[in-house]
């Protein structure tokens, strides 16, 4: 017999899910990011299938990563603040409205980046290292969306620190080749 967890146990779990699989999206952001991404780097992919085994690392844990806080982390945490969640789209609107998202536009353009990322894989290897550049800049932004979830959990919904996890430490610039416009401010 199953015991159902009460929205706020399953927020914490889910925080320490999303908190998991941003370890190893830092982990993989770092090792790809540690050469510049250009279209010479994209094209060598099939001649180097260790560089060619950490992009496919890094898509996969970019695209968990973003499906997991969004289908779960978000409508869960409007769950435990005695919300209802409603259309995805209202889901990443609300959490706009409420400051654990910057922007719900900016959101939607990292899913579809995801969507490049997995469906469009090497079709154009230009567009592919833009769209990589995008996808390192985009992994800020779903680290400061849990960091935003999660503190809002500890200081608006009084959780216990110590039952939540960490904050993920958001990769810094000098850990990954640079670009020197961000889109996803």
């Amino acid at each position: 017999m199953s015991v159902a967890l009460l929205p706020v146990d399953r927020l914490v779990a889910t925080l320490t899910i999303v908190w998991r699989e941003g370890g190893h999206l830092a982990f993989s952001w770092k090792r790809l990011f540690q050469d510049p991404i250009t279209v010479d780097w994209v094209r060598g992919l099939a001649d180097d299938w260790e560089r060619a085994e950490r992009l496919e690392a890094f898509v996969s844990r970019f695209g968990r990563m973003q499906d997991t806080i969004a289908t779960k982390l978000l409508p869960r945490w409007l769950l435990a603040i005695a919300e209802t969640p409603g259309s995805q789209i209202e889901v990443l609107n609300r959490a706009e409205r409420l400051g654990v998202l910057p922007s719900a536009e900016q959101w939607l353009e990292v899913r579809l980046l995801r969507n490049r990322l997995v469906h469009e894989y090497l079709v154009d290897p230009a567009a592919f290292a833009d769209d990589l550049l995008l996808a390192r800049e985009g992994t800020l932004l779903l680290f400061a969306v849990f960091n935003a979830v999660r503190g809002f959990a500890e200081t608006r919904m009084g959780i216990e620190h110590t039952l939540l996890p960490p904050l993920l430490e958001l990769p810094h610039e000098s850990q990954g080749a640079g670009s020197e416009n961000t889109p996803f401010p």
